[in-house]
């Protein structure tokens, strides 16, 4: 009679879920004073749009962000 093995990819797609949000929250609460930010610089105050010249935009880039309802609306 043969055994039945797990193979590693059994074991990394079958994570541990953690038992609850209340877990969750506490494990990112104990790592969090480890966690350090990188390359984080402080947000630029606007500029005004009678400061900005010189800035070229390629028309096809122009018509592509124009045809974005996100950017064109």
């Amino acid at each position: 009679m043969t055994k039945q093995v797990p193979s590693a990819a059994d074991r990394y797609t079958h994570a541990p879920e953690p038992d609850s949000m209340d877990d969750l929250r506490q494990d990112c609460a104990r790592m969090s004073a480890r966690w350090t930010p990188v390359g984080v610089t402080p947000a630029r105050e606007s500029v005004s749009h009678s400061r900005l010249h010189g800035v070229r935009v390629p028309e096809r880039s122009a018509r592509m962000l124009d045809g974005m309802s996100d950017y064109g609306d």
